[in-house]
């Protein structure tokens, strides 16, 4: 007995069910005709992702982008959380406000790049290259910067709160008023630095070079300066209290009003030592 088209219909739609692919375009038989049935609307939608070029506001979050050629190019805003972009080049690119939180840095080239306002957090960012870069304002709290090269970098209100600088350079960079609290500095090269108003409280400077540096007004209360070599750096209106300077160097440092470890206020005019 011939099955009228509404029996041809529920059978094929019945072998539907039982496909293994639903998401693949079915033709279904009917009374000799053919059926195209579109793709379901729960489909999954096609989405670039990771092969997505750069650009402003990309999506490359867990991406892998290790040593990809990107000198130059516009990165603003992007999200590039906990992406791998080690040994890439970034000579030149711009990165302001793009979210690198947790993203794997390790040996970037970031020479002359702008991150104004950049989210670092966590970073991973031993032996990166930043040499003359524009990261004012840019959150690298808890960042790994290990011999990181910084020299000559604007780091103007930048956060380095707990940040790891152990052997970094940044010798000239220009960290006023940033937030290194609790900063792990140990063998740090910030020669002719200019830390103005910087807050370096209970951080971490031992064996550090802190010649011509300029500290005027910064934080150091509960700082360890131990063996750090302070030689013409000013340090008027500095706090100190409370830090520990054993085997420090301060020739012709000017302390102008600095509050001594043992929280004197240095008379005016002190150089060399607190009278």
């Amino acid at each position: 007995m011939k099955k009228s088209i509404g029996e041809e219909i529920n059978e094929d739609l019945v072998k539907l069910n039982k496909n293994p692919f639903p998401h693949r375009a079915s033709c279904l038989s009917v009374s000799g005709g053919l059926l195209l049935l579109a793709l379901a609307p729960w489909s999954s939608r096609v989405h670039a992702g990771c092969e997505e070029p750069p650009a402003r506001r990309v999506n490359w979050l867990r991406c892998d982008k290790s040593g990809a050629d990107l000198r130059g190019v516009d990165l603003r805003e992007a999200v590039l959380n906990q992406a791998n972009l080690s040994h890439a080049q970034l000579a030149g690119a711009r990165l302001g406000s793009a979210d690198l939180g947790g993203a794997i840095l390790s040996g970037a080239d970031f020479t002359g790049a702008t991150l104004t306002d950049a989210r670092l957090v966590s970073a991973q960012l031993e032996q990166t290259v930043f040499t003359g870069a524009n990261l004012a304002g840019a959150r690298l709290d808890r960042g790994l910067l290990t011999g990181a090269n910084l020299s000559e970098a604007d780091l103007t209100g930048a956060r380095l709160y707990q940040a790891d600088l152990h052997g970094a350079n940044l010798a000239g960079a220009k960290l006023t008023k940033a937030n290194l609290a609790q900063a792990n500095l140990t063998g740090a090269q910030l020669p002719n630095a200019d830390l103005s108003g910087a807050v370096l409280s209970r951080a971490v400077l031992e064996d550090a070079v802190l010649t011509g540096a300029n500290l005027p007004g910064a934080k150091l209360d509960g700082a360890s300066l131990l063996n750090a070599n302070c030689t013409g750096a000013n340090l008027s209106s500095a706090t100190l209290a409370d830090a520990r300077i054993d085997g420090a160097r301060f020739t012709a440092a000017k302390l102008d009003s600095t509050i001594w470890p043992d929280r004197r206020r240095c008379q005016p005019g002190s150089v060399g030592e607190c009278r």
